[in-house]
């Protein structure tokens, strides 16, 4: 999930009121969001170049990094933040974003030329008049475009957020595409004019930059906006011209956003207008401009009106696990930021139409709505409660016990991956690859190729990962392996075994021995002579992971199964272990299921 970079003090004033370490973090998470770290920018450079830490000196600003919700772009400035923790905490109510009564004959204008639709087809815009920017508020503005590139944007991919100051430009704009060689201009942070292929090749070497070119540097064309006298506004999605930058002085800010996503183009203007609209004269108002598209189609943007949806009251209580009136869920809702209207369905239900702002783009259904009556009412404060009809299954509730088992023997559960690769499972383990497995269809990588077949393979890659750590190693897990089953729709069935590895200066191969006496014992099942089918017994094997004759095959009701044994030295070279090791795996429906037929 995101984090955000926020001035604790700058916080703590904008919210209104000062909290402990400690009264934040309890506000965060009843909020949704988490403190992640209390640092300051001495302290991150530090990090970033690897040095110690040192203690935070009084005189140092502390800065909170706040983890928030991938799905609310309105949590990633200071601004939306504060706000939504003021509405929260029930400080200030939910603020009405506006758009400025401009006639449609002198609003600004944005034509689009039938060339973008070969690349990035949409743009949409707004203006911000009589804003006033202090250093704090223009790092936060930037920032925010950056967090928003990062983020909705895909890394510039689906939207393209141009700042502007509009005073130095001149409506109505246009919105092209260009071969390369026809666009020249002075670009931000630079003195001279640039053709659009020469910065192609100049920000190659750039470090933030280059990132971006390869969305456009292999068209023919290039998207470019002008203004009414041909001065270029920007080359999205790479760089904005000088001309118009914006300074701390700027006092009217045109935003245009181009995109391959209408829908994310509007979620994006909409965030910029609402998140920085409170400094401006008219606090919460933004001015609309119009969009013309070569067909004759036009849309006035930012769209800053509410969206509306029906939900049952019946729906959020049953989502939620609580009783809850009309009432109290409105008042919930109204610390999200949502309003709610009451209404009664001819079925005599109660329904509330809910209303989101145009903060609020993540609420798209009705589940939205429920999380933020739960967040609203305290995940803490729902009772936990049994369902009555719901059973663990006989075969989790028998691993379970087995676990707990394990456990207590002294042994130390772990979870591999249950993906390996074709090496891991055969020729490392010195068997051969007989291709009777399942395979994933195009893996991403060399180290997934198939669902494991054998457990032994997971704990040998844990004791390589770890065989620094002080010995003995004593491990377990209790998972699925996957074998190919012929009855079965999908052509593969699971098995759940129970493996063991025991890693020291000796083998412990009768410490492993030891365990599967053990497990016997406290599954009621008696050792008894070869041949015999009211318990278990061992008998010689011959499995190429273990060394010859110091290995065994668990036989029980007349059926193998399981082994253990001492690893072969062999085995522990090719996963790197340099100590001797003895493992266990068997089949632990064997024991549920066989046991019941007696």
């Amino acid at each position: 999930m995101p984090t955000i970079s926020v001035g604790r003090d700058r916080l703590f004033e904008a919210i209104g009121r000062t909290y402990t370490k400690e009264e934040f973090e309890d506000l965060c998470f009843k909020f949704g969001i988490e403190l992640d770290d209390e640092t300051t920018e001495k302290a991150i450079i530090r990090k970033e170049q690897h040095l110690g830490d040192e203690d935070i000196s009084e005189d140092e600003e502390v800065i909170y990094k706040i983890e928030v919700p991938a799905n609310r772009c309105d949590l990633l400035c200071l601004e939306g933040l504060t706000l939504a923790l003021r509405i929260f905490n029930g400080t200030d109510p939910i603020p009405t974003y506006d758009l400025s009564r401009v006639d449609k004959s002198t609003m600004l204008k944005m034509h689009v030329k039938p060339e973008t639709e070969n690349i990035r087809p949409y743009v949409v815009c707004a203006v911000l008049r009589g804003i006033t920017f202090d250093e704090a508020r223009y790092n936060s503005f930037i920032d925010l475009q950056d967090r928003l590139h990062q983020n909705i944007c895909r890394r510039r991919t689906l939207v393209a957020i141009g700042t502007h100051d509009l005073d130095t430009i001149e409506g109505p704009f246009t919105y092209e595409a260009l071969p390369p060689e026809e666009i020249s201009f002075i670009p931000l942070k630079e003195t001279k004019k640039f053709r659009a292929d020469e910065l192609m090749e100049k920000y190659k070497s750039d470090l933030k930059l280059k990132k971006f070119l390869h969305i456009i540097e292999n068209s023919p064309i290039f998207p470019v906006l002008y203004d009414r006298n041909r001065t270029v506004l920007s080359l999205p999605p790479i760089i904005n011209g000088a001309h118009s930058a914006i300074t701390l002085k700027t006092k009217n800010v045109f935003i245009e956003c181009t995109a391959t996503d209408r829908t994310k183009a509007s979620i994006v203007l909409n965030t910029m207008v609402t998140m920085f609209s409170v400094y401006c004269k008219r606090k919460f108002e933004s001015e609309p401009v119009e969009v013309i598209y070569p067909n004759g189609e036009s849309y006035i943007y930012p769209d800053l009106s509410l969206y509306r949806m029906p939900v049952p009251l019946s729906y959020i209580n049953g989502i939620v696990g609580v009783t809850l009136s009309a009432h109290e869920v409105t008042n919930f809702l109204n610390k999200m930021q949502l309003h709610v209207a009451h209404s009664e369905s001819k079925e005599k239900e109660t329904l509330l139409t809910v209303s989101a702002p145009p903060t609020r783009s993540d609420i798209l259904h009705a589940c939205d709505v429920a999380e933020d009556v739960a967040i609203a009412y305290g995940y803490n404060e729902i009772q936990k409660i049994r369902i009555a009809c719901l059973k663990p299954q006989t075969l989790n509730e028998f691993s379970y016990l087995l676990r707990m088992e394990m456990a207590m023997v002294g042994y130390t559960e772990v979870s591999p991956f249950v993906l390996c690769s074709y090496k891991e499972n055969s020729s490392m383990l010195k068997r051969k690859d007989d291709k009777t497995r399942a395979i994933i269809g195009n893996p991403r990588s060399a180290e997934f190729e198939m669902p494991r077949t054998r457990l032994i393979t997971g704990l040998l890659k844990v004791v390589r990962h770890n065989k620094d750590h002080p010995k003995p190693i004593k491990i377990f897990e209790v998972g699925d392996v996957v074998v190919l089953d012929e009855t079965k729709d999908v052509g593969t069935s699971n098995r759940r075994r129970l493996a063991a590895l025991y890693c020291g200066s000796t083998s412990g191969f009768e410490l492993i021995h030891g365990v599967v006496d053990r497990i016997m014992e406290v599954n009621a099942i008696p050792f008894v002579s070869p041949g015999n089918e009211h318990g278990y017994y061992i008998q010689p094997s011959n499995e190429p992971e273990f060394l010859p004759k110091r290995q065994a095959t668990i036989v029980y009701q007349g059926k193998m199964i399981g082994c253990f044994g001492i690893v072969h030295p062999e085995v522990l070279e090719n996963f790197g272990i340099p100590d001797p090791c003895s493992c266990l795996e068997l089949d632990v429906a064997s024991l549920l299921f066989y046991g019941a037929a007696d």
